[in-house]
């Protein structure tokens, strides 16, 4: 389960969208114990109604496959990194989460994003698997990863988690993931309007709560051509098969929901290419319709090689 830090891959899957080219920055396949836990009503016979789901979202025998990974771009003059992922070396209940021991800060590097070379980093919600590379341990403390950076995420989202009674595993990940970055003065708070809110030419937030109250999908548009990040408004393309289909840990199920179907109801039949948070390889695609719903055609990544 866990890589060794020296497991770097010198070839970066990337997309372009007009003049802007996305970088997958991969962290870890999660196991397959992952589908069954995170989307329980995805079991195995809805997932093999759907041969489209295979072999790349799923295995022969119906198991989903979920995957790990941050994406990171350079738009309106900042280098952008979307999500932090799991982090290494960090306490979790979740054994899949707990103790990683991966090369992302490698791969991170590969793709030209060195740490101190990242201005802004966007959180799509405060979820241990979405900003545990927002630190790393240093001289035995939890630092922020990105010194430079100035790490965003949405002002309903954070003063949601103020005032939430949290258990102890979600406390702990407050302590080493989120506080450090706070307390150093470089987290910042934006209002998400419904309409959403332009950070800076062609980088958008959209508001999908529900997964989280404040959670956002990201939007980048440049000559034209638009793709959309989703962090966890859709968690795994069979959720476009079957919208109604949530997460074991979405805060409101029913906005959730709600969210997923307006998101999916505008980029149905568009051009729009949608990056999936932790969809497996090959991780983006378009949302076409299908069977009274939807499907995602798949749009494979470029492999860029990086001399190392």
């Amino acid at each position: 389960m866990n890589a060794s830090p020296a497991d770097e891959t010198t070839a970066v899957p990337t997309w372009t969208v007009g003049d802007i080219t996305v970088h997958r920055v991969d962290e870890v396949l999660l196991p397959p114990a992952t589908g069954p836990w995170l989307l329980p009503d995805a079991t195995t016979d809805v997932v093999e109604r759907h041969d489209w789901l295979r072999p790349d979202f799923a295995d022969q025998e119906g198991v989903l496959r979920i995957d790990s990974h941050s994406f990171a771009f350079v738009v309106g003059g900042l280098r952008v990194l979307v999500d932090t992922g799991i982090g290494n070396g960090k306490e979790r209940a979740n054994p899949a989460w707990h103790d990683l021991r991966t090369g992302f800060l490698g791969r991170l590097d590969a793709a030209g994003f060195s740490p101190d070379s990242v201005d802004l980093v966007i959180l799509t919600h405060l979820h241990a698997d979405h900003v545990g590379w927002n630190t790393r341990e240093a001289g035995g403390e939890w630092v922020p990863t990105f010194p430079g950076a100035r790490y965003l995420t949405s002002r309903v989202e954070r003063e949601f988690w103020a005032t939430y009674d949290m258990e102890e595993a979600r406390a702990q990940m407050f302590r080493d993931s989120v506080l450090p970055v706070e307390e150093a003065g470089l987290l910042d708070l934006v209002d998400v309007p419904a309409g959403g809110v332009e950070i800076t030419r062609g980088l958008r937030l959209l508001p999908t709560p529900g997964h989280t109250p404040g959670h956002v999908a990201v939007e980048l548009t440049s000559r034209g051509e638009t793709a959309l990040i989703t962090g966890d408004c859709v968690h795994h393309p069979v959720q476009l098969a079957h919208p109604a289909i949530g997460a074991c840990v979405d805060i409101d199920p029913e906005r959730s929901e709600a969210s997923r179907r307006e998101l999916l109801c505008s980029l149905a039949d568009t051009d729009t290419l949608v990056l999936g948070t932790h969809f497996a390889p090959p991780t983006a695609g378009r949302v076409i319709t299908h069977e009274g719903a939807y499907r995602l055609a798949p749009v494979p990544a470029t492999q860029q090689t990086v001399s190392r």
